[in-house]
């Protein structure tokens, strides 16, 4: 099982390259490999989760040398249930996108298919590496295709996102770069687990310098989780991207925010010494401004799509802010409320795009400068009544009998989810963390920051975002559903629908089985604020015997000898 831990990066990247060398002509072809690819790669992430939690032994870690050389010298990759947890979450989505995106939307540029691989290729490698630089180039592997996402379809609203998004991206790895490179010259290491031993052992007169390195390190993570007020390139980038990229994207805040509840709870637990807890009130008050800003924009808004991407903004707020307490229940009532969330806001992205076709009755998938989606040719354009089969041809569409009940049913599971309104995932995440809030010294929690009036103001922000969410999206579905009688039914193509459904159905699903999931996000949070288990299990892996090694150890049997 360990060697499986290799899948999640090498199976994107070998589809990636086979999709590469084939012709862009064959499209059907290369939809087929990504869908085959990424259900495989779901598979592969399920079984890892299932691993780490039953079969890891206690610790649930997982630890794979790639080169076969020892930390901190070789390169490692590492399992526990948090990293499994965001693997099954990206590949989910990431299957439900490409799913969505074989109707039309992968025929809208060049390359669609080996970018969306990389993309996963780079979210796996960040989930699973062990180390710092090695993460710096998962970054920006992840990073260089969504570019290339983004300017999907082109268009001049995506383009200029497009540039927007690239800036502001580049002045964040410029800043990976820097922060890592002062925390190498300070500690002498890369590698994680050893970042973790050293950083009690850093002599007094270099703390500044060292917490000067994490907060520069930090701020690059904070704006890859887009948070206040660093997250101005989010919403202008999000709603012009295609529907299935923005799904997908869904998941990018959280990347920013998973690294640095990772390096945070590893270099600044409560057993870092003179650091312990460094950063903890700052990424509280960062995570609720973000949460004030998200739930400020959700009401302004008035597109669907804006919607979604302010309820990422809300959503990434609320895990930072919960994350910085440090407290073992209110992380692992997070972890919980973290999967829900995202699943909800992609499926509102796919949602938005079926909503605004349907509000222009099919005949204006437009950008948002009101110039037709160019890989739309005027014979093309799809009329009342006509739609486009995968090989793009106009042909005459059966409409789906409930596809107005299915977009209005999902359009409410969206909201309560996002709301957190009962009796959905969101509102179990969110009742759990307010459950944390108000006993911080349940059984089970750890000795972190106290919530005093930072909790008081988190349980506040909780109950208020999700006020306004609620009233947002109820307004924005009575202006689409109730006020639009005299509009015709829409024609969803069933690879729209399903994506859809399956993302809302797992919401569900996660509702009823919240006491597992919730015991499994305990157990995650628990191995996360005991950062000694993590270390010894990367710092205490050895390598396997080569031949030569192996005849020469007297410990193994002769008979075993070569």
């Amino acid at each position: 099982m360990p060697h499986l831990m290799l899948a999640p990066v090498a199976l994107p990247l070998f589809t990636a390259m086979l999709t590469l060398l084939m012709r862009e002509e064959r499209q059907r072809v290369k939809l087929g490999l990504n869908i085959v690819s990424t259900a495989l790669g779901l598979l592969v992430a399920v079984a890892l989760l299932r691993w780490a939690h039953h079969s890891a032994g206690a610790t649930g870690m997982g630890v794979y040398l790639e080169g076969n050389w020892a930390a901190p010298f070789g390169i490692v990759l590492v399992l526990d249930r948090l990293s499994a947890l965001m693997l099954v979450l990206t590949s989910a989505i990431a299957l439900c996108a490409v799913v969505f995106a074989g109707t039309r939307w992968h025929r809208a540029g060049v390359h669609f298919h080996t970018l969306y691989q990389l993309q996963l290729m780079g979210l796996a490698g960040a989930f699973l590496t062990g180390d710092l630089f090695n993460l710096f180039v998962f970054f920006e592997i992840m990073l260089a295709a969504s570019y290339g996402l983004l300017l999907h379809g082109s268009g001049r609203a995506r383009v200029q996102s497009g540039l927007h998004y690239i800036a502001i991206n580049l002045a964040a790895s410029s800043l990976f770069l820097i922060g890592a490179s002062m925390l190498y010259g300070i500690t002498g290491t890369l590698n994680m687990a050893d970042l973790a031993r050293s950083v009690p052992l850093v002599a007094p007169q270099d703390l500044g310098l060292l917490h000067a390195a994490a907060a520069i390190l930090a701020t690059a993570f904070l704006i890859k989780a887009a948070v206040w007020p660093l997250n101005f390139w989010l919403v202008p980038a999000y709603s012009a991207a295609t529907a299935p990229v923005g799904a997908l994207f869904a998941i990018m805040t959280k990347v920013g925010v998973y690294t640095l509840l990772r390096l945070w709870t590893l270099m600044f637990g409560s057993e870092a010494g003179a650091s312990a807890l460094f950063g903890g009130p700052w990424l509280i008050a960062a995570g609720m401004a973000t949460m004030a800003f998200g739930g400020i924009g959700i009401m302004a808004s008035q597109r669907p799509v804006q919607l979604a991407c302010f309820a990422a903004l809300l959503s990434s707020g609320t895990v930072l802010a919960a994350s910085g307490f440090g407290q073992n229940s209110l992380t692992a009532a997070m972890l919980y409320y973290l999967p829900g969330s995202t699943m909800g806001i992609a499926a509102l992205f796919l949602l938005a795009d079926l909503i605004e076709r349907w509000r222009t009755d099919g005949t204006a998938l437009r950008a948002d400068d009101g110039d037709e989606a160019p890989f739309l040719t005027p014979e093309l354009v799809p009329r009342p009544g006509l739609n486009l089969d995968d090989d793009e041809e106009v042909l005459v569409g059966q409409a789906i009998p409930a596809a107005a009940a299915l977009l209005g049913l999902g359009w409410l599971v969206c909201a309560l989810v996002i709301a957190g309104m009962p009796p959905l995932s969101g509102f179990v995440g969110k009742f759990a963390m307010l459950t944390a809030l108000l006993n911080p010294l349940g059984l089970g929690s750890s000795a972190g920051a106290q919530p005093g009036v930072a909790g008081w103001a988190l349980l506040t922000l909780l109950i208020a975002t999700g006020l306004l969410s609620l009233l947002a999206l109820t307004r924005a579905g009575m202006r689409n559903f109730w006020a639009a009688s005299e509009r015709a039914a829409p024609r969803l193509h069933v690879l729209e629908g399903l994506p859809v459904a399956a993302l809302l159905l797992a919401c569900v699903a996660l509702t009823l089985r919240a006491e597992p999931a919730l015991r499994f996000t305990e157990a995650a949070s628990n191995s996360l604020h005991a950062p000694e288990t993590y270390i010894r299990a990367v710092l205490d892996a050895r390598p396997l015997p080569g031949p030569a090694s192996a005849a020469d150890d007297p410990a193994i049997p002769q008979a075993r000898r070569p």
